[in-house]
């Protein structure tokens, strides 16, 4: 029952998201074969130092399925990697550096991309063109204009794309959706995403030598030219704006997909953020504390999304999660496969439910089954989630209230916000306007 509820929201999330334009709608041409029940699938992991590790494990954890490489620019990184995959699965693995060594091999079947943000979409749209599924984390994109050229991608070259946002596979929050949907907290009207994250202070770093073992170019891909420095690598690329994209589009990709499907509505119309830096004086780029609102007047609804840093109360218990607003009760969801609902002005406690999932199982289930249909995280999720994100990093970045427009996907009338729905790619790590 929970998977034909989780099909028909699915179909209602690329709906009203998709309606924005034909792409959308259209559905993905199928493979002329398919994997065997028993036919082995071999992975690449692509970036294997944060979440790439968890990679490695989803995936040798699914019957059938075999971790046969894994890439990173640095080597001293893979090397340390592969030493652990042989002592947890007593055989050795393949290291790669450059991953379109990868995307040649004709023997990989599907990669997982787990790189920095700016190599997500790229690397997704590269890894179709060769022929392989993708598993991309989240955000999949690092600006609006490359999920449009990803889901043109998968399309034309007949790919599985699954995005990383594994609320969508678990069974409470499969459950959680079902109740908006049927009214259970009475007409949903408001989202609240939240993000309360310890980030502390990451001091100012020098720019120094690149270190042994790392392909700084290959590195930096389609990103402006930068001199290393370690406020960049490894992780707090996160919170520079030419690799990252702050904690909205970090951890907060999770919470803006799930305010999205949960109150059924596609980008927004009216945009507006504010936030800043208040406590530390670092290298930190992005904002440290962050308020976005995401209006929808057509629907009268609205998403609220808060980004905070440091000391910080919970909200009902949540500090990563979200909340959704109904006439009758409001519905709380913490972390990834929890969710409460409370009824009236006493808050009288509701239905309730933990139970997860697993979000590789369900894109391996897809490839073996060559069916876009049966995923939890399509491709369609990798663009809307990433792009709310994007729109509002836009607002924030340019200190003012936005118009846009969901069909044509522009900003009306703002030629400077327009001109940050895409990068400029640095040669040759360029997305083509043909993928």
């Amino acid at each position: 029952m929970r998977q034909v509820q989780n099909e028909v929201s699915r179909r209602e999330f690329i709906k009203t998201g998709a309606a924005a334009t034909a792409a959308l709608a259209a559905p993905l041409i199928l493979p002329r074969s398919v994997f065997g029940a028993n036919e082995r699938i071999r992975v690449a992991v692509l970036g294997v130092n944060g979440r790439g590790k968890d990679h490695i494990k989803g995936m040798m954890n699914q019957p059938g399925v075999e971790v046969a490489t894994l890439c990173d620019p640095d080597s001293t990184i893979s090397a340390e990697r592969a030493k652990e995959f042989e002592k947890s699965y007593n055989r050795p693995v393949k290291t790669e550096q450059d991953l379109r060594r990868v995307f040649d091999d004709k023997e990989i079947d599907a990669v997982t991309i787990a790189t920095p943000n700016h190599w997500h979409a790229l690397a997704a749209i590269w890894a179709c063109q060769a022929g392989k599924d993708v598993y991309v984390e989240k955000p999949g994109t690092h600006n609006v204009w490359e999920g449009r050229k990803l889901i043109e991608a998968a399309a034309k070259y007949s790919r599985i794309v699954q995005n990383g946002v594994q609320l969508r596979s678990s069974a409470a929050i499969q459950e959680a959706i079902g109740h908006l949907r049927k009214g259970t907290i009475g007409q949903v009207y408001m989202a609240r995403g939240l993000v309360f994250r310890w980030r502390p202070d990451i001091g100012i770093k020098p720019d120094e030598p690149v270190p042994p073992g790392l392909d700084y170019d290959l590195w930096l891909g389609p990103a402006r030219y930068r001199p290393f420095s370690r406020n960049h690598v490894h992780y707090n690329w996160h919170w520079t704006w030419e690799f990252g994209n702050g904690d909205v589009g970090n951890q907060g990709i999770h919470e803006t997909d799930l305010c999205m499907w949960g109150l059924d509505v596609g980008l927004p119309n009216i945009v507006t953020a504010m936030g800043g830096k208040f406590t530390f004086n670092d290298a930190k780029e992005t904002p440290e504390v962050l308020t976005t609102l995401y209006h929808y007047p057509e629907q009268k609804k609205l998403i609220q999304f808060e980004v905070r840093h440091w000391c910080t109360n919970t909200e009902d218990g949540a500090t990563v999660g979200n909340i959704f607003y109904g006439t009758e009760g409001y519905l709380v969801v913490k972390g990834y496969s929890e969710y409460e609902i409370f009824f009236g002005k006493n808050r009288e406690p509701g239905p309730k439910n933990n139970a997860g999932g697993d979000h590789y199982a369900n894109f391996i289930a897809a490839m073996r089954a060559r069916d876009p249909k049966i995923q939890n995280g399509p491709v369609e999720t990798v663009h809307l989630s990433s792009a709310l994100a994007h729109l509002g990093n836009i607002s924030y970045r340019l200190g003012r209230t936005l118009k846009f427009d969901p069909e044509k996907e522009k900003f009306i009338g703002d030629k400077d916000a327009n001109k940050m729905l895409k990068r400029k790619y640095r040669k040759p790590y360029v997305i083509p306007d043909k993928v």
